[in-house]
C-alpha cells in the first residue's frame, strides 16, 4: 500500500497539485474548441446539430438500435422505468450495493424499490441469490411475477455494472425471463465496456449511460438511454421533450412530459470526448496494472480485475480488502486523506439510508459485508 501511496504523492508533485481527486475529467484544447464552435452557432439547448452527431456516434459505439440523449443519468433510468411500464402499483428490484439515483428513479414513479443482494466478485446482481429469492418469494399469475407478502407485480430488475465491469448478465437475463421481469442496464459508469463482445446497456428492454464530470467521458451533465425498440424511443423522444406535439407555432402537450432533453453545447463537448474514448481505456487499463504491480503480492487486500469473457473500461480502479473490518477501511481511507490523496469508499448500501429502511429486501449479507472491503482509488487518465 505504501508504494500506491508514495506513486501517488509523487504524481502530485510532478503536477504542481494540492491533492489527488478521485476521478477528473480530461478537458483540453480540443474540447474547449468543440465548445466554442457551438457557442457561436448560437445552438445551445436542446436543439442543434452537435446533439444529433452525438447520438450517432454513440450509435456506433454501442451498437444499440436506438439511443436518445437526456441531461443526465438519472432523468434516464426514470424514462427508461417509466417506458418499460413501471406504475404506483409495482415493485422494481435494485441492487442495495449502489448509487441513491436508481432508487430515487423508482420513487419519482411513486413505486416500491426492492432491495437485492451483490455478488462478491464484481459486485453485480448474485443471480444465485436472486433465482433462489424469487422461487421462494413469488408467484407468476396472468404472466406477472408478484411479491407474495405485498401481492404486487415485481415488473423489473435494475442490473448495475459496478465500476464499469460488467455484471453477470446470461445468468440475470435468463432468470428475469423465467420470472417475466423486465430488465433496465444501468451502464451510467461502463461506456466502452463489453461482454463477450457486445456493449453493456445493450442486453436489457432499456440501458443507460451517463455523461457526469467524473465519468469517463463527460458532457459536463448528460445520459443516454438505449432501447431495441422502435416504439419506446420514440415515447422516450416524446417525453423528454415535455410531451410536446408537433406543430409550426401551437403549444400542444398531451400528457405530462419532461424537460430531460441533452443540450447542444454538451453534446459538443461529448463529440470531443468520444475522440478519445479509446486512448482512456487504454490508459486505465495501463494504470489497473500498474496498481497491480505496486501493490505486490499481498494477503490483505487486490486490485479488482475485469470479469471472465469481459472487456471493462476500468472506469473506477478499485482496491478490495480481503479483512472486511470497518476499522481497517477507516484507517486506509484516513492515511490517504492525510496525504491529499482523495480515495473513497464504496457506496453506503441503500438499505440503511433511513428513509430507505421501511422497503422489502431479501438477505444481503455480501452487500453488508462488501461496505467493509471496498475502496475507490484516483483513477483519473493522468495517473
Amino acid at each position: 500500500m505504501k508504494k500506491i501511496i508514495d506513486y501517488l504523492i509523487k504524481k502530485k508533485i510532478k503536477l504542481k497539485k494540492k491533492e489527488i481527486p478521485l476521478h477528473e475529467p480530461n478537458i483540453d484544447l480540443s474540447d474547449q474548441k468543440e465548445v466554442l464552435r457551438s457557442l457561436k452557432s448560437g445552438y445551445v439547448s436542446s436543439v442543434g446539430n452537435d446533439i444529433d452527431k452525438f447520438e450517432k456516434k454513440l450509435k456506433s459505439i454501442t451498437k444499440s438500435k436506438f439511443l436518445t440523449t437526456v441531461i443526465n443519468g438519472t432523468s434516464a433510468i426514470h424514462l427508461g422505468l417509466k417506458v418499460i411500464g413501471v406504475k404506483p402499483s409495482h415493485e422494481v428490484l435494485v441492487p442495495a450495493l449502489n448509487f441513491i439515483a436508481s432508487v430515487n428513479a423508482i420513487l419519482y414513479l411513486n413505486a416500491t424499490p426492492h432491495f437485492v443482494d451483490s455478488e462478491r466478485e464484481h459486485f453485480g446482481v448474485d443471480p444465485e441469490k436472486l433465482e433462489t429469492y424469487l422461487n421462494n418469494n413469488s408467484y407468476i399469475k396472468n404472466n406477472y411475477c408478484y411479491n407474495k407478502k405485498t401481492n404486487k407485480i415485481i415488473k423489473a430488475l435494475i442490473i448495475v455494472h459496478v465500476f464499469g465491469h460488467p455484471a453477470r448478465l446470461p445468468e440475470l437475463l435468463k432468470i428475469c425471463k423465467k420470472f417475466k421481469i423486465k430488465i433496465l442496464e444501468d451502464a451510467a459508469e461502463a461506456l466502452g465496456s463489453y461482454y463477450e463482445g457486445k456493449h453493456v446497456g445493450t442486453f436489457g428492454d432499456i440501458g443507460i449511460l451517463s455523461f457526469n464530470g467524473n465519468k469517463i467521458v463527460t458532457t459536463g451533465s448528460g445520459g443516454a438511454i438505449l432501447t431495441k425498440s422502435k416504439k419506446k424511443y420514440l415515447k422516450l423522444q416524446h417525453l423528454a421533450t415535455t410531451a410536446k406535439v408537433k406543430h409550426n407555432w401551437d403549444f400542444i402537450h398531451n400528457e405530462i412530459g419532461y424537460n430531460y432533453r441533452l443540450a447542444n453545447i454538451n453534446a459538443s463537448l461529448g463529440l470531443s470526448q468520444l475522440k478519445k474514448l479509446k486512448f482512456y481505456i487504454k490508459k486505465k487499463r495501463n494504470l489497473f496494472n500498474r496498481y497491480k504491480t505496486l501493490l505486490g503480492q499481498s494477503k490483505d487486500y487486490f486490485i479488482l480485475n475485469e470479469p471472465p469473457n469481459c472487456k471493462s473500461n476500468f472506469w473506477l480502479q478499485t482496491l478490495v480488502l480481503n479483512n472486511s473490518s470497518k476499522k481497517n477501511k477507516i484507517k486506509i481511507l484516513k492515511d490517504f486523506h492525510k496525504k491529499k490523496l482523495l480515495i473513497r469508499p464504496v457506496w453506503k448500501p441503500l438499505h440503511k439510508m433511513k428513509y430507505l429502511k421501511k422497503f422489502p429486501k431479501m438477505n444481503l449479507k455480501n452487500t453488508n459485508m462488501l461496505e467493509n472491503k471496498i475502496i475507490n482509488l484516483p483513477s483519473s487518465h493522468y495517473l
